[in-house]
């Protein structure tokens, strides 16, 4: 079991446990030297990583050992490949470095007499263990223990995000202006948009220099391979995305091609549900983004429509050839085919031996999504074709009624005024974390 993020997070864990492949990433730029460094540079000395330890002190606050391995297991425990040496070093590394933001965000609450009290921080981890074990917190402990975490490190990390939540909403949302006039004119933008995509996007950014780059597309690349073994999206997006969304899990709600980033739109307009790509190069960085799910613009979504279905099965006795099975097939298909709408299905199913369950308020898009397009496309009374197999039994389904939904109305002024408050606290927010960066006495060793 992985662990879920915090109430208001809306990324599914499960939908990210299987990930397609991503689309064609163009070349990357070579960036400017801008430190005026010869290119024949000649290394005097060098760090054998093997032997330095990935730990650090942060304005006199240690970071140890245990406190990196204890985070590193918190996000692999999802992970079902084989981590190597190599990557486990890259991403000890990685969690070294959100353990140092982490820590600044941290001093930097207490500094401003913004502390996070205990209780603050209980809370929070009692409502993560209600949403993973119910209200037992103690099998969350025993959870974590388990996977070579503990209780303390994964309360650090909900201390540093409240400390850094609080920071925000003091030192910087109420800085934010966005006119009237802004929100008017993108509300007008979206009406004359209508009908065309927009996506539910998970974004991982990770800022990056010209002088680290080839270091940060590394790490991303490592974590893209993690998320394809298995790893929770979510759980990456929250201990490594430097993105003011990574307390959600990296949901970007759903957003129109043009509100992104040119680099980022281009490959969003290319992508499918359940597609990863990464990392794509973007002005300050890179960005991981996997695709939730895309709809129309203010139209309403087929897959929210209601629907009334009979499910009609036939299971098979053991050791049936596959020339018996099959007729058995054929009778059972033409038999349901042959029913004169819904009010005769219970008789005809009797005659076919077969069973039916009848669900009269089940949304579409809760169907696997093989069956969605089948059946939206029915009328009233009409079947889709036979699924499933001889060994678990073959099933139809029956259309008996469909409530279309509304359409969509979008967001409204006070929305579309958040979204743009939240894109600059964004922004902000980064510049603050890379001030307080640039500030910091920090010793490795």
């Amino acid at each position: 079991m992985t662990l879920k993020t915090f109430s208001n997070c809306l990324v599914s864990v499960a939908a990210v446990a299987a990930l397609a492949a991503p689309a064609a990433l163009g070349a990357q730029a070579t960036p400017a030297n801008t430190l005026g460094i010869p290119d024949d540079v000649a290394v005097i000395a060098t760090n054998e990583t093997g032997e330095r330890r990935a730990t650090a002190i942060v304005n006199g606050q240690v970071i140890t050992g245990t406190d990196i391995d204890q985070r590193v297991a918190l996000v692999t425990s999802a992970s079902t490949n084989q981590i190597t040496d190599e990557e486990l070093q890259r991403l000890r590394e990685q969690v070294l470095r959100n353990l140092i933001d982490e820590t600044l965000q941290i001093q930097e609450a207490r500094a401003l007499e913004m502390e996070v009290t205990r209780a603050e921080i209980d809370s929070t981890y009692e409502n993560v263990a209600a949403q993973n074990f119910g209200q037992e917190t103690q099998q969350m402990d025993e959870y974590l223990a388990s996977i070579g975490s503990s209780v303390g490190s994964l309360k650090r990390q909900i201390h540093g995000e409240l400390a850094w939540e609080r920071i925000l909403r003091r030192n910087v949302t109420p800085f934010i202006n966005v006119s009237e006039e802004e929100v008017n004119e993108l509300l007008q933008r979206l009406e004359e948009s209508r009908g065309t995509e927009e996506f539910r996007l998970g974004e991982i950014f990770l800022s990056a220099t010209p002088e680290n780059q080839a270091t940060v597309q590394q790490g991303a690349v490592q974590i893209v391979e993690q998320l394809r073994g298995g790893g929770s999206f979510v759980a990456y997006a929250r201990q490594f995305s430097e993105a003011s969304t990574a307390a959600v899990g990296g949901d970007l709600g759903f957003v129109r091609a043009a509100q992104l980033p040119s680099e980022l739109s281009t490959v969003v307009r290319e992508m499918q549900p359940g597609q990863l790509v990464g990392p794509v190069p973007i002005p300050g960085g890179f960005s991981i983004l996997y695709l939730i799910d895309k709809r129309q613009v203010l139209m309403a979504d087929p897959r929210d429509a209601i629907l009334s279905l009979k499910q009609i099965s036939i299971v098979f006795e053991q050791g049936l050839s596959d020339a018996e099975a099959a007729a058995q097939v054929e009778a059972f298909t033409t038999g349901v085919q042959s029913i004169q709408g819904c009010g005769a299905a219970d008789a005809v199913a009797e005659r076919l031996g077969a069973s039916i369950v009848t669900n009269d308020q089940i949304r579409a898009r809760s169907l696997p999504e093989a069956l969605q397009n089948l059946v939206l496309q029915l009328q009233v009374g009409q079947t889709t074709p036979p699924f499933g197999s001889v060994e678990e039994g073959v099933r139809m389904l029956m259309l008996c009624g469909r409530d279309d939904p509304q359409a969509a109305s979008g967001p409204d002024f006070d929305q579309m005024m958040r979204q743009l408050e939240d894109e600059r606290v964004n922004k902000r927010a980064q510049r603050y974390l890379r001030d307080l960066r640039n500030d910091a006495y920090i010793e490795y060793n």
